[in-house]
């Protein structure tokens, strides 16, 4: 059965709203009518509606107005702005105060009733993202490993049937790759899921507290040492330890680690009693164990017991498949934490993305789009809002396609980033005339939205 949502319209002109309305009401919705932007803030206030649909001149109170008002209050309720003045300058402005989009008088209603369905679905997708996060907070699923790489699904395939077992799982790959993402799916897919999941670094604490952090202690057994301690042996019982970075413990703990892994039990630092574990060992590391052992820097014994099962995580640059759907989960992901309605990356930005090799992997493309989404100031993510070092292989290899061609040639002097824009105005130009003026049309040519499309002929300042 088709949802019925409750539309907000709002226009000074009573043929208008007559007629949205009966349109509305015919597709099973429920228009709620105001007359102005004053009234329609008291609508806004008393019936929370779904969507808005407004005017943008009216007495009283116009629609850009309103909209500000509305936008701080419910950011989650999206506002159509209509006008029957096609400037750029305006429409800009209307997205830039947080207008989902706008339409020019006299428009299609067909071509309206689509945008309205889709600013209600990215809606119900946002509220549907909020309410699997609440629910996922304390547990894990196979789904938050995103990917669309062949090689990567036979790792989850793999990774699925080792979780049924209790074997002891060595994750080795490049940092930044997933490898306690894995982990956590190992465990939390387990029949030790209910147990605790309990993760150290092995690199970050000197020898005698990773000892102590490990094993535990007795009070006294050490200056300081002022009660009985639990290590995480103890408290893992049950669940899964991940040792991060294994490749960086000391070697007389390696030792220690091979009898918990051998007899599963161990004894607490300063203390006598021998106490059994029960726990399921997941070791990672970015470092070669194998070269480790050769050079005697590990031991190989150890090395045999952890490495019951191998996985290795496949770096971003070998799966450039997955860098756009990474990249679309991120932008949801921070724009929500960081209260912004971001919705989608800008054509020339994905490019960007694609073409650069990512050696920090998903963690730094992670950061990346941190970062862009707290620079923006719009609904889009342009190639600017990137860290800088990004865009540089991008430009470069644009500069090599561009040189071989007359028109396309840049200034002396100029950056990076100035050639970058320069050709990229080029293009939006070339497209206007081949399309006459049809923004719609380019925006369909040039791979990006309209709303894209308005945002850049207001910062080239193209008519």
């Amino acid at each position: 059965m088709k949802k019925s949502y409750r539309i907000l319209i709002v226009d000074d002109e009573e043929n208008v709203r007559r007629m949205l309305t009966a349109a509305f009401t015919l597709d099973g919705h429920q228009p709620i009518c105001a007359a102005d932007g004053q009234q329609a803030l008291e609508v806004f206030g008393q019936q929370k509606p779904d969507i808005v649909l407004m005017d943008i001149r009216m007495p009283r109170l116009g629609g850009m107005e309103a909209l500000q008002v509305m936008r701080k209050t419910h950011q989650e309720i999206p506002v159509i702005l209509m006008t029957a003045y096609a400037a750029v300058e305006t429409a800009v402005e209307a997205l830039r105060f947080g207008a989902f989009d706008y339409v020019i008088k006299p428009f299609d209603l067909d071509e309206l009733k689509l945008l309205i369905n889709r600013a209600l679905q990215l809606r119900s997708m946002k509220q549907e993202i909020n309410l699997l996060h609440r629910e996922l907070s304390d547990s894990y699923q196979w789904d938050r490993i995103l990917t669309n790489s062949t090689k990567m699904m036979e790792l989850c395939r793999d990774t699925a049937k080792i979780a049924q077992s209790n074997a002891s799982v060595l994750i080795t790959g490049e940092s930044g790759t997933g490898k306690e993402l894995i982990a956590k799916a190992i465990h939390y897919n387990s029949a030790r899921a209910k147990g605790p999941f309990i993760k150290i670094n092995c690199g970050a604490l000197p020898e005698s507290l990773l000892e102590s952090e490990l094993f535990g202690h007795e009070k006294g057994a050490f200056t300081g040492a002022q009660m009985q301690r639990q290590g995480l042996f103890e408290r893992a019982n049950q669940g899964t330890l991940l040792l991060d970075e294994v490749g960086e413990m000391p070697h007389n703990l390696q030792v220690k680690l091979l009898r918990v892994l051998q007899e599963r039990e161990f004894e607490r630092l300063g203390g006598s009693q021998t106490i059994k574990t029960d726990i399921r060992l997941i070791a990672a590391t970015n470092r070669n164990l194998a070269a480790m052992v050769e050079q005697g820097e590990f031991r190989q014994d150890l090395f045999y017991r952890l490495n019951v099962i191998h996985l290795s995580p496949i770096p971003l640059r070998e799966r450039p498949e997955d860098i756009s759907l990474l990249a679309q989960h991120f932008l949801q992901k921070f724009s929500a934490e960081n209260g912004k309605e971001m919705i989608e990356l800008d054509a020339s930005t994905l490019a960007a993305l694609e073409s650069y090799s990512w050696p920090g992997n998903v963690r730094e493309l992670a950061n990346a789009i941190e970062r862009a989404v707290i620079m923006s100031t719009g609904f889009i993510m342009f190639p600017d809002d990137l860290p800088e070092h990004l865009l540089q292989r991008h430009s470069t290899e644009n500069s090599t396609q561009r040189n071989s061609d007359p028109i396309h040639t840049s200034e002396q002097g100029q950056s990076l980033k100035e050639s970058m824009k320069a050709y990229e105005r080029e293009l939006i130009c070339v497209a206007l005339a081949n399309n006459q003026g049809n923004r719609v049309q380019t925006a369909r040519v040039l791979g990006i939205s309209r709303r894209a499309l308005m945002y850049k002929l207001q910062e080239y300042n193209i008519e």
